[in-house]
């Protein structure tokens, strides 16, 4: 049982207003409204918490959860528990920013006020938020290259760049590639992969018929968000390190990786 509350208030140049502030004239009057969800059951879910200030939180999200919808347990629905609240006049509950598939682990961006949200929302519309990821995928591949293909209609492409490559006596070869996606379509990276004859290993929705991993997961990782901070307008870099999963396959990433 859920039961939503809303908070009003209002500052006069900045300041919290109250019953006793006298209007002049000429002063900047803001009505802030938050809306707060309630609910009588929380989700305790521990979450790595990568950075935190008043506006915004970075957190790592494991594998086989959703980030947010209609079921109890979702990434959503664990950060009020994981985070400290914000003590911004707008502070709100957390909430996530973007979408990481639920197979997918890594770098995930969350607003604390709404403020925050909104401007974290306008950056990603903007397309500055630089967004890096890692992947493995199955067969020969260039060594750089971009994929373009439409989905759903809509214009979609991704940059990538080989990293490593070992022999598979199961899938013949395994590659680590970066990947940077310049548009944010469902899937987008996914499906691009595949496409283009390489499927993400682990992939059970768009990989190849008889090369599919079962029990190790979906091997596509959210490793960093670059962007200017929209408050305090400092460049920042959030990384999410590579998981051992990744690194039982290419041990020697750290050394790879800066070529």
């Amino acid at each position: 049982m859920k039961k939503a509350i809303k908070k009003e208030f209002v500052t006069v140049n900045g300041e919290l207003a109250s019953t006793a502030t006298f209007i002049r004239g000429g002063e900047t009057i803001c009505l802030a409204i938050s809306k707060e969800i309630l609910s009588q059951k929380k989700l305790i879910l521990p979450l790595d918490v990568l950075f935190e200030d008043e506006y915004l939180a970075v957190i790592h999200k494991p594998a086989g959860i959703l980030v947010s919808g209609n079921r109890f347990k979702t990434i959503a629905n664990a950060l009020p528990q994981n985070l400290r609240p914000s003590k911004l006049l707008d502070a709100t509950i957390p909430k996530p920013v973007h979408r990481l598939d639920y197979g997918t682990t890594g770098v995930l961006l969350v607003g604390k006020a709404s403020s925050s949200i909104q401007a974290l929302n306008q950056l990603f519309a903007d397309k500055v938020i630089e967004k890096t990821y890692y992947a493995v995928t199955i067969g020969e591949m260039k060594e750089r290259g971009e994929i373009t293909s439409d989905i759903e209609g809509k214009e979609a492409r991704s940059h990538y760049r080989l990293i490593d490559s070992v022999p598979s006596p199961k899938f013949g070869q395994l590659n680590l590639l970066e990947l940077k996606p310049q548009t944010g379509r469902r899937h987008q990276l996914r499906i691009h992969l595949s496409a283009n004859g390489n499927p993400i290993l682990g992939d059970k929705t768009y990989g190849t018929e008889g090369l599919i991993l079962n029990g190790q997961g979906l091997y596509l990782h959210a490793w960093s968000l670059s962007f200017v901070h929209p408050f305090t307008g400092e460049k920042v870099c959030f990384i999410d390190e590579l998981p051992q999963r990744f690194r039982n396959i290419f041990p020697d990433f750290s050394a790879v990786v800066k070529k």
